[in-house]
């Protein structure tokens, strides 16, 4: 990887980032949603002639990239007229997806509304070029897959940081091959407030990116409903575990990595069809065989929460039937130009439908005015991921509702002139 330890499994600077980034700052979580939510972020590095520039230089701030007025969000991000969020950090662009419902068919919308904020930066950056008489590119970093952690569930041997860790000794095999490629250095896990955030490299293939999305979804699921999070319940449900293996720090605020030396040799580099990792039950494997284990348990939450399709794309990937990015000698072209071409016909899925939070988001966005009641309102700014500021027309008074609240009204605003029709119906064939 080009930055950092990173190149990119993460949407809540708390669904958040490797270095950083206010997108999903916990305190935007103070109001949090009552069902569990994931989302996903993405960071690029870019490049004006051929020369890798920062982006608080060359544009300042976003709303001098994107042609249409964005809807401000907390702190210095804004929110693109493609649903997400874009902002500048520390070097890198960044664009990160609203909050999806944790429901079948998640992990298509989150990955399918990143790469709509992918087309619409690209699109954007395109004409930026134009206009300026350049060459413009995004160099894929990092992705990052978010999962919120649901108050209900937790106790003191059930906690996000317990969550966490035992998920680092987990996820590092199978996301290895469905993300990372010969050139990745890191594959992270890091404990927030609210949610837990995966890190890993920036996966250009959208098809592989929705299979390492449903597969860490279906493994933190599954590991939800487990007893407890002690690493004992990886021999009780029969999760391979190679050894050596030296968990390291995150390279930012808490967490844990596995890294090129964490597990005796580079697992980047080495040959994924070799046995050339021990286990503690003695037995030497391929990396892809292990990871081929690990699926075992998560099969039945990847498929409900997915669909036959990418659990049989996932199994593909670790039997070998599919293609890794790590079977390249070298990493993919396709991470120094993101989003010129997006393509997600190799791999057909079905077409999921927008879900409840996605609909309101885009009516925010539109900033049609809202009744309430007898008043009506327009949106000023969104409040982190979950509320919405809005101002009532005239008086210019603030009201902040969530998205619960506006999806509940919507639909009832469908429901009342159906029952109206419905009533002049019944009137019709009495008399």
């Amino acid at each position: 990887m080009q930055r950092g330890e990173l190149s990119s499994i993460e949407h809540m600077k708390d669904l958040g980032t490797e270095r950083g980034g206010r997108f999903f700052r916990d305190c935007a979580f103070t109001a949090t949603p009552p069902r569990a939510v994931i989302g996903l972020e993405a960071e690029f590095n870019l490049f004006v002639n051929g020369r890798r520039r920062r982006p608080e230089k060359v544009f300042r701030d976003p709303s001098r990239l994107v042609r249409r007025r964005m809807i401000p969000r907390t702190g210095k991000s804004f929110q693109l007229p493609a649903g997400g969020a874009i902002y500048f950090d520390t070097g890198v662009i960044e664009v990160a997806t609203p909050i999806v419902e944790l429901e079948p068919g998640c992990c298509y919308r989150a990955t399918r509304l990143l790469w709509e904020q992918i087309r619409y930066l690209r699109v954007e950056l395109d004409h930026w070029a134009n206009r300026n008489g350049c060459h413009c590119r995004l160099q894929g970093f990092s992705t990052h897959y978010n999962f919120s952690f649901p108050n209900a569930r937790k106790s003191k041997l059930r906690n996000a940081t317990k969550l966490a860790y035992l998920l680092a000794h987990i996820l590092p095999a199978p996301v290895l091959l469905l993300a990372a490629n010969r050139r990745s250095s890191a594959v992270g896990v890091r404990p927030r407030r609210t949610r837990v955030e995966v890190t890993a490299d920036f996966t250009p293939d959208p098809a592989l990116m929705l299979a390492t999305c449903a597969f860490v979804a279906g493994a933190v699921e599954t590991v939800l409903r487990w007893e407890n999070f002690g690493l004992r319940q990886l021999n009780r449900n029969g999760i391979p575990r190679i050894t050596p293996f030296r968990l390291r720090r995150h390279s930012s605020r808490r967490g844990w990595r596995v890294t090129s030396d964490s597990l005796g040799q580079n697992p980047f580099t080495a040959d994924t069809n070799a046995p050339l990792w021990k286990l503690r039950d003695g037995r030497i494997l391929s990396f892809r065989a292990i990871a081929a284990e690990i699926l075992r348990p998560f099969r039945r939450r990847i498929r409900r929460i997915s669909d036959s399709g990418t659990l049989e794309h996932i199994a593909a990937v670790f039997d070998g039937n599919a293609r890794s990015l790590l079977d390249f000698e070298k990493r993919p072209e396709a991470y120094d130009d993101v989003g010129r071409a997006i393509d997600w016909g190799r791999r057909r899925m079905r077409r999921w439908s927008r879900s409840k939070y996605e609909k309101i988001i885009h009516r925010v966005i539109a900033r049609e005015p809202m009744r309430i009641g007898q008043k009506r309102y327009r949106v000023d700014r969104m409040n982190g991921w979950y509320q919405v500021d809005c101002r009532e027309v005239g008086t210019r008074r603030r009201r902040t509702f969530n998205l619960d609240e506006l999806v509940q009204m919507s639909a009832a605003k469908k429901l009342t002139p159906t029952a109206s029709r419905k009533g002049n119906a019944a009137k019709k064939r009495r008399a």
